[in-house]
């Protein structure tokens, strides 16, 4: 038998696995807010590229 193959007296744990102390309603709200921010982003390079295009009208 190989050495990773050799039973394990406990299982592993990932060294970043992290309780979930969180609700779920929190999370969903959270990323919401970033989905939100992200779209924001988007929109406003939307725009810019947008009037950059448009800048030979008149005032």
């Amino acid at each position: 038998m190989k050495k990773d193959e050799a039973p394990r007296s406990r299982p592993l744990t990932a060294a970043n696995d992290n309780s979930s102390e969180l609700a779920p309603a929190a999370v969903d709200a959270a990323l919401t807010r970033i989905a939100k921010a992200i779209g924001r982003h988007i929109a406003r390079e939307h725009v810019r590229a947008r009037k950059a295009a448009n800048d030979n009208d008149l005032p």
